[in-house]
């Protein structure tokens, strides 16, 4: 499995691995570049549900351990203490060591911790960068920090100042760097990040008679010929006239029209970060749903732009969402995954590495009367044994430690003994027909880890739930001879990745 934690280029801490209804679980993340320790502004916080409970929760357990003022175990391991309580230090993370916090959407399970802990910027050494797509922004501005849901505590529009908005430029600024790292801007200090637009489900967008318009995407927010306080819609979607919704939001009575509402995709994020010195990448979804259903298919950009990324190796995890399992239909998903439809979109990914891999290897002009050279090296039959490889090591290394039973659960153990779960491609965001590679060596997606985040609590007895979904993506992962391995975060435990 690992060489050691020295060998990892970044530590991911998921301190929120949930997507509700617990309000001290929901998504939060914090990863840095291990090549900087823990310098100030060497980590970012991607989304913001859970931040500084989850911060404090940890230092509580593990400072008694510090030794010299240097806590000796644990995610934050190497952090130099300055203060007594964990509390205290718990704010010195937030305020000094957290360069920037990315939000993916701005839904409350993803904002309501940054909304809560910003007050105790005032402290530190500067206003907090908040980084998100315009659209991102715009709906933090105008129904969070409004002086209506809470103060406004931006520097924008006469506010305290304690936060500064970033605007991400999507699917990154070309005007930065150069090869494969053009388009990449600074999040923390030895991390570059760029953010590619992906689908959370269709609300309904109502129509404006003030603007006479349907707002879409990099619209303005406040029209100059508005009132001041007359609040915007601020989600960036494309209007689609079909009927259904996954979202219904209560209709505001100052937004009441005459005409009726039509769909609108709900806008989310995928961040893709690189640590500066090594050249390795994650990529950390927010909620998202798959292309199969959606109004508009983001997700096959994101694999496209990911896939030569996996083939060379510098594509080392993926941190996404399935928040149910295969019992719930696709009409109660609300912009969802569960695992049929995740294993769908990482076949999506294979079949791009695949591509990716014979191009890299410019396979010579082959002879058409020859059988054997005529199938390609990924080719196979039904009846190939699809695990028949033999699979590179994996280079992902966690901190020691963790709660035994989700150790033993994230241990892999994946019988393939089934043929593949798809069809031949027939449209863009179909998967494809995984024994097309089943016989390749490596498996497309062979060296590549997937974290599972943002699962549904059902807070009944029992296992939770992301054990079930945790199984089914290992046996449709195996039968579809993906090769990568899954995962369910450990909450207690940093992630270190190579």
């Amino acid at each position: 499995m690992a060489e050691s934690v020295a060998d990892a280029a970044f530590e991911v801490i998921v301190l929120g691995p949930n997507g509700g209804p617990r309000e001290d679980r929901v998504t939060g993340l914090l990863v840095r570049s291990t090549s900087t320790g823990w310098q100030p502004n060497s980590a970012i916080a991607v989304d913001g549900g859970t931040l500084l409970a989850g911060i404090i929760r940890l230092l509580k357990r593990d400072i008694e351990g510090a030794r010299d003022n240097v806590l000796q175990h644990g995610p934050f391991a190497g952090l130099r203490l300055p203060f007594k309580s964990a509390e205290a230090n718990g704010a010195h993370v937030f305020r000094e060591i957290i360069d920037a916090v990315l939000i993916t959407h701005p839904h409350l399970d993803h904002i309501s911790g940054l909304a809560i802990n910003t007050p105790i910027v005032e402290a530190g050494n500067g206003p907090k960068s908040v980084a998100a797509l315009p659209s991102v922004i715009a709906a933090l501005k105008n129904h969070m920090f409004n002086d209506v849901i809470w103060p406004n505590l931006s520097d924008e529009d006469g506010g305290a100042g304690l936060l500064t908005y970033n605007r991400l430029v999507e699917g990154g600024n070309n005007r930065f760097g150069t090869g494969e790292v053009r388009g990449y801007v600074r999040a923390c200090t030895g991390i570059t990040t760029k953010c590619l637009t992906v689908s959370h489900g269709r609300c309904k967008q109502r129509y404006h008679p003030e603007t006479a318009t349907h707002h879409r995407i990099n619209s303005t927010i406040f029209a100059p010929h508005l009132p001041e306080h007359f609040m915007l819609p601020s989600r960036a979607m494309s209007i689609d006239p079909n009927e259904g919704s996954f979202y219904s939001p209560a209709r505001s009575p100052r937004l009441a029209a005459t005409k009726e509402p039509t769909m609108a995709t709900v806008e989310s994020s995928a961040f893709f970060l690189r640590d500066s010195i090594s050249g390795k990448e994650i990529i950390v979804f927010g909620d998202v749903e798959p292309d199969s259903v959606a109004l508009e298919p983001h997700n096959r950009r994101v694999w496209k732009t990911a896939a030569p990324k996996v083939e060379d190796g510098t594509l080392r995890a993926i941190f996404i969402e399935c928040s149910y399992n295969d019992s719930v239909d696709d009409a109660y998903l609300y912009g969802h995954l569960c695992p049929r439809h995740l294993i769908a979109e990482l076949s999506v990914l294979a079949k791009f590495v695949m591509e990716a891999r014979d191009k890299k290897n410019s396979l010579p002009a082959q002879n058409p009367s020859d059988p054997a050279k005529s199938k390609r090296k990924w080719d196979s039959t039904p009846n190939d044994d699809p695990m028949s490889v033999s699979p590179r090591s994996m280079k992902r290394t966690r901190s020691m430690g963790g709660r035994a039973d989700l150790a033993k659960l994230n241990r892999v153990s994946e019988t393939p003994d089934a043929p593949s779960l798809y069809e031949e491609e027939d449209f863009d965001f179909s998967a494809p027909n995984a024994s097309r590679w089943a016989g390749a060596d490596p498996l497309p997606l062979q060296d590549l880890s997937v974290y599972i985040i943002h699962i549904k609590e059902t807070l009944a007895d029992g296992p939770p739930p992301g054990y079930e979904i945790l199984s089914q993506l290992r046996k449709q992962a195996a039968e579809s001879s993906l090769g990568c391995q899954f995962f369910l975060p450990d909450p207690e435990e940093g992630i270190f990745i190579s």
